[in-house]
């Protein structure tokens, strides 16, 4: 459809036009965010799919919605700069929509959450392609993204200590890979944020309590904790 066309959805607060089968509008969407055109892709294609996703739309399509997301995470994965970065880097971040519509709704099974939670642990320590932003053709950004999808999937009912678990070790062998450059557009925040989230599932106590706890002094932790959420406010504190 032209630009004109998704202009008037973005006008009308995204409601979902009536004139074309959801099934195609969805179809036309997740090829947009493909797209090396940061209008096309985040302005129009992800906040529409997000909040479709936030506002029931896919209730009764989530499992595959989430599963058309998370073959996008396949997509060129191993090219270390390509366009092909975009379309996964903004699939996690719509599969992230779907995990946080099932912590709040309920509606797929929990293997089916876990399922999807391997899909972005296998994309997300294989991803190449560390770009953050890319000049004309805005943020590619996977790393932070992936890591807002783990920070969703910390929160989901389904996953008990051993899952979560997993969940910190991913972040860990992420940031410990190799890179050829510094992560210098917040990546390294985004990380710490999902892996609060975790922690904030009673595991920091656990952690604490173990015959073995971390060699981390509590003092130097109060100051980190005190300095994150002076840097990341908006990831560290709820809206009303």
């Amino acid at each position: 459809m032209s630009a004109s066309y998704w202009r008037q959805v973005q006008e009308a607060d995204f409601e979902v036009p009536a004139d074309r089968p959801l099934d195609d509008l969805t179809a036309e969407l997740t090829r947009m965010l493909g797209s090396n055109d940061p209008v096309v892709r985040d302005g129009t294609a992800y906040p529409a799919l997000a909040t479709w996703t936030s506002r029931g739309v896919y209730d009764d399509l989530l499992s595959g919605l989430g599963d058309g997301m998370a073959a996008g995470l396949t997509v060129g994965l191993g090219e270390p700069e390509s366009d092909s970065v975009f379309r996964r880097s903004f699939s996690v971040l719509v599969l992230g929509e779907c995990v946080a519509r099932d912590n709040a709704a309920g509606l797929v099974p929990p293997g089916k959450v876990m399922e999807w939670g391997d899909r972005i642990f296998t994309w997300y320590v294989r991803e190449r392609d560390l770009r953050g932003y890319v000049p004309g053709k805005g943020w590619a950004h996977a790393i932070a993204h992936g890591a807002d999808a783990i920070g969703t999937l910390a929160e989901s009912p389904h996953l008990g200590k051993t899952e979560l678990t997993v969940l910190l070790d991913v972040l860990a062998d992420r940031i410990t890979l190799p890179a050829e450059a510094q992560f210098v557009h917040g990546e390294p925040d985004r990380m710490a944020a999902a892996t609060l989230n975790v922690l904030r599932r009673n595991l920091y106590l656990q952690l604490a309590l173990a015959p073995n706890p971390p060699a981390v002094r509590s003092d130097l932790l109060l100051v980190l904790v005190d300095a994150l959420r002076r840097t990341n406010p908006y990831y560290l504190t709820t809206g009303e």
